[in-house]
């Protein structure tokens, strides 16, 4: 088509320059000719596509790279079919148990369906990042940042689980536009500042409290197995009132947050 379009339009440039009278309607049909074949002509990069539309209806769509030569009274719309990713801005959101925390997320896709891109929503880009943010937040509020224990999903604890609902959402959302999710991942996730102090105090409360739960139970443990060892290595006799008062002295031992001073007791056990 590109040599057929350029013989005729060579072919009626040179009978116009022949300047013959009878001539002058084969010189406007080759050239009418040529100019619509050259016009056919389209170049289609990788990861590109091509929506062809003739007299507003929708006729295919050419994927293939390379020249190409179509109707050449269509109208080409440029779709892109590469891979693309964004991210979204940091939001702030409530989550469910009413705290206020930032959230972003990154989100990969790629246009499948060239026609819905094209025709089902006014601008699929914008569609894309729009529906993304939707679903982030519905993400956020879903779920509480952090369960302190209870059972659940979290945003924090359960990252895997949380992706995989968030890409769900995503995918649900953006199908109308054509576009297939590949990917997603929460980029960001923090309290807001305002209430981000408080929260970790309350965290850290809650550590210290869970570590000295493990140091009770092995304190009592440590008292346990010494009070069996001493009743079976026959070491010394206790009665009730010394074991009470030796267990006391190993669990402040034990559990004391300062190294404990000693009282060297030189009379007798009751004294």
């Amino acid at each position: 088509m590109l040599v057929l379009g350029l013989l005729a339009v060579l072919a009626g440039a040179f009978l116009a320059v022949l300047e013959v009278a009878a001539l002058a309607p084969l010189v406007v049909v080759l050239l009418v000719l040529g100019v619509l074949l050259l016009r056919g002509l389209i170049t289609v990069a990788p990861g590109e596509a091509r929506v062809l539309q003739l007299f507003g209806r929708y006729t295919s769509t050419v994927r293939a790279p390379g020249m190409r030569w179509v109707n050449p009274l269509t109208t080409r719309t440029k779709v892109s079919t590469r891979i693309r990713n964004h991210e979204t801005e940091v939001m702030k959101v409530n989550d469910a148990d009413g705290n206020p925390v930032e959230i972003a997320c990154v989100v990969v896709w790629q246009v499948e369906d060239t026609a819905q891109a094209v025709f089902a929503v006014d601008d699929f880009v914008r569609f894309v990042l729009t529906q993304t943010e939707t679903a982030v937040r519905h993400i956020a509020t879903s779920y509480p940042y952090d369960n302190h224990g209870a059972q659940g999903l979290s945003l924090r604890e359960n990252a895997d689980e949380i992706t995989e609902k968030l890409s769900v959402e995503i995918t649900a959302r953006v199908r109308a536009a054509g576009v297939r999710v590949v990917e997603s991942r929460l980029t960001h996730l923090a309290y807001a500042p305002e209430i981000a102090q408080a929260m970790l105090q309350r965290q850290q409360a809650g550590a210290i409290v869970a570590a000295r739960q493990r140091i009770v139970q092995g304190a009592v443990g440590m008292v346990q197995l010494a009070l069996a060892q001493l009743d079976e290595q026959d070491v010394v006799e206790l009665d009730e009132e010394r074991k009470a008062a030796m267990v006391s002295n190993l669990l402040v031992v034990l559990c004391g947050e300062r190294s404990t001073q000693p009282v060297v007791n030189t009379g007798s056990l009751y004294s």
